[in-house]
């Protein structure tokens, strides 16, 4: 383990732990997942495994397991210091990082490890997709080219589903998007006091804004940012592209299926366009600047594997 040096000089926050050091943090702890599950759980282009999982995400599922200990008996101690009856008090965590880097898969990963830790019988997931604004009103602001962008959201309708489902709230509801519409839709996904809630998305720690008013960020208890190279994360990108164009883009019912039978050629030079027009702007301006933020930062290679963990120490 090392204090990784700043790029401006001196020292950063994070203390850097390398996968091999990291995986023997834990190497009693069992697997509790197997091949067929993790399958299920894997996204297009991730290199998920047996290994990346028990040596990354197993270790990981410990370590938030004891946060999550540590906060209900703070919260329990809070709440008797101040006369107030025992009530919830869900621990959520902040998913953030680029298009294609692979947060998504995360989540799920994470959802599915922690629940299956002892005293921790409800984990559920929410995508920050469905507080997008309709295509109907992004097109009303002309934002459609910046779908993903923070302006892209509505920003009040999410920090008001966490707030609410931080104070315990027996039922809370958010919207669902779909990615074969490429729009948000009708459906509703309920949170009923989870003791953990996962938050994944982009943009989940954009810092507060000048106001002073709260961002969702600052309802975060633990905080997780997937990093990787811009130059790796583009290529995963194009390539998830294709993969989509020869599967389910032959839907005749996804948004993109104009660009099924585009030629590869073709295929690699929109999906390239459309990674330098939107993607790589809105992580270079509005999702990068926020890493340093994370309360962990897993690191990938080339590969889509991570090679070494960055932790929050101060």
């Amino acid at each position: 383990m090392s204090d990784p040096a700043s790029p401006h000089g001196g020292t950063t926050p994070f203390l850097e732990i390398p996968r091999a050091e990291w995986a023997a943090l834990a190497p009693s702890t069992p697997l509790p997942l197997g091949a067929g599950e993790i399958e299920r759980l894997r996204g297009l282009g991730d290199a998920l495994d047996l290994d990346e999982v028990a040596e990354v995400y197993v270790p990981l599922s410990r370590l938030l397991s004891l946060y999550v200990a540590g906060a209900k008996s703070t919260g329990a101690e809070v709440r008797e210091f101040l006369g107030q009856p025992p009530g919830p008090m869900p621990f959520v965590i902040g998913v953030a990082g680029s298009v294609a880097v692979g947060k998504s898969t995360i989540a799920r990963l994470l959802r599915e490890l922690l629940s299956r830790w002892p005293d921790m019988p409800t984990v559920q997931l929410v995508t920050t997709d469905g507080f997008l604004l309709p295509n109907a009103e992004l097109e009303r602001r002309g934002l459609m080219q910046r779908k993903g962008f923070p302006e892209s959201y509505d920003r009040r309708a999410l920090l008001r589903f966490v707030s609410e489902v931080k104070s315990g709230a027996a039922e809370v509801r958010a919207p669902v998007y779909s990615h074969l519409v490429y729009d948000v839709t009708d459906e509703q996904v309920v949170v009923r006091r989870p003791d953990v809630l996962i938050v994944e998305g982009l943009n989940v720690l954009q810092p507060p804004p000048p106001n002073g008013r709260l961002a969702v960020s600052d309802l975060f208890d633990f905080t997780i940012y997937v990093d990787a190279r811009t130059s790796d994360i583009e290529r995963w990108y194009v390539d998830r592209f294709l993969r989509l164009q020869r599967g389910a883009f032959a839907d005749p019912s996804s948004y993109f299926h104009r660009f099924a039978d585009l030629s590869e050629e073709e295929a690699i030079a929109f999906a390239r366009s459309i990674w330098h027009e939107i993607n790589e702007p809105n992580l270079e301006q509005n999702i990068l600047p926020t890493r340093a933020r994370a309360s962990l930062v897993l690191r990938k290679d080339s590969d889509h594997t991570v090679s070494t963990v960055l932790l929050r120490k101060v």
